[in-house]
């Protein structure tokens, strides 16, 4: 997947604060420290020896905690005040039951630090490609694609995708033509489950006469049952009222394997295409590969067209400023891994999967292979040639009419010239 191509700048969140705080989540304990040590014992965080130097280092970045204002951007301010100031100090039964401090999102201890430094980690990470900084930027204890505007869920206590897109279809100074330039950002979702959170922040939003600036797009498992419960995550139906073209869902059934993220992959290039973002926001959930605990998809980190990192290597190379985001992930060492991996592909110079593990200490959590693929499973991939070619029919007149609403602006600026 490497190139001889100009290199890219790639900027890389990360600080001991940002790493110690994202280990006490409740649901990844520790996973934080185990991904930044990783890419530190790969060498990605270090000057390159081979006299390519500027392929193969990353920035890194300081984030800067975000305040009270920025994360009102979005988020309800009572919930603010609350995961911010009363959590802590005076829980009650009922105020958590309110806000969702509760079950799978249990207030923990610096909850208020972890929120203002994730979310903050993510913006720092946002405003590095708005600035012209980067081509592309990663923060890989970001995604947190199930918070909600006045709730936590699903693990996840605030709303930093949401957060960023905001931060990224800011309109841009004044382009030569005099008219402001307003950015399109196109969020992809490759975790294992539906990114609820972000995907009902920006439904409908497109049903006005302007032009949509975001387009949601999530690829994940959807079952009865399987959390999260919403309409939104079914495929799209273009003949019903609620419709909106830029909030879309393609559900996967169990076994998804590489064969599978190959045959939809054209999809993916078609609403690219047919929408010309500026900016993408990829949450790399990696709770879609073999061997994490949820057993439900059978995806592999690289070797194959259709894998985690061959779909990574595609975006980067769209030439839109990139952001990369973590989520799920449950298999602490395999999340290290594939992050690790999906970090020297934003690089264009991928590690290659049979390397050795670098002795460090976590070393003894690679076990027993001490390498890094995550290679496929056994599970049998239940998504049918029927179904695939349902999807691509659907898609097919999603496209088309995402086609259509982009050019009807520029229909009607001729119309009036």
């Amino acid at each position: 997947m490497a190139s001889s191509g100009p290199s890219r700048r790639v900027c890389y969140a990360v600080s001991n604060e940002l790493v110690k705080l994202s280990s006490l989540l409740p649901s990844n304990r520790n996973r934080s420290l185990l991904v930044h040590t990783l890419v530190k014992a790969f060498g990605l965080l270090s000057p390159s020896n081979d006299g390519d130097n500027l392929r193969c280092t990353l920035q890194p970045l300081r984030p800067i905690p975000a305040d009270v204002r920025e994360l009102a951007t979005y988020h309800d301010k009572d919930f603010v005040q609350y995961l911010l100031q009363d959590a802590m100090k005076s829980p009650t039964n009922e105020s958590c039951s309110e806000y969702g401090l509760e079950e799978d999102c249990p207030a923990f201890p610096n909850l208020p630090e972890y929120v203002k430094l994730v979310a903050g980690a993510t913006l720092t990470a946002a405003k590095s490609l708005r600035e012209g900084l980067a081509d592309v930027a990663i923060c890989w204890d970001g995604g947190r694609h199930h918070a909600q505007k006045s709730r936590v869920s699903g693990f996840c206590y605030v709303a930093d995708c949401v957060l960023a897109i905001l931060v990224l279809k800011r309109s841009l100074p004044v382009a030569p033509d005099n008219r402001p330039a307003k950015p399109r950002v196109m969020y992809i979702d490759l975790d294992l489950h539906f990114s609820d959170g972000v995907s009902q922040a920006f439904h409908s939003a497109s049903s006005g006469p302007t032009v949509p600036q975001v387009l949601t797009f999530s690829i994940h498992h959807a079952a009865p049952g399987f959390f999260p419960i919403s309409e939104l995550s079914a495929l799209p139906d273009p003949s019903v009222p609620s419709f909106d073209p830029f909030t879309l869902s393609l559900p996967l059934e169990r076994g998804a394997s590489n064969s599978t993220f190959s045959r939809v992959w054209p999809t993916v290039e078609n609403l690219k295409e047919a929408f010309q973002p500026n900016y993408v926001v990829v949450q790399c959930g990696a709770d879609g590969l073999a061997g994490d605990p949820y057993a439900t998809w059978n995806w592999s980190l690289g070797g194959e067209d259709g894998s985690f990192g061959w779909y990574i290597d595609k975006i980067c190379r769209w030439g839109c400023k990139t952001l990369l985001l973590g989520g799920g992930g449950y298999n602490s060492p395999n999340v290290a891994r594939a992050w690790t991996y999906l970090t020297s592909i934003a690089l264009d110079k991928p590690l290659s999967l049979e390397a050795d593990i670098p002795d460090h200490g976590a070393f003894p959590l690679y076990a027993p292979s001490f390498t890094l693929d995550v290679p496929p499973g056994n599970i049998q991939d239940q998504n049918t040639q029927e179904y695939l070619q349902r999807v691509e029919d659907v898609f097919s007149q999603v496209t088309d009419i995402i086609r259509d609403r982009m050019m009807i602006p520029c229909t009607a600026r001729a119309s009036q010239g």
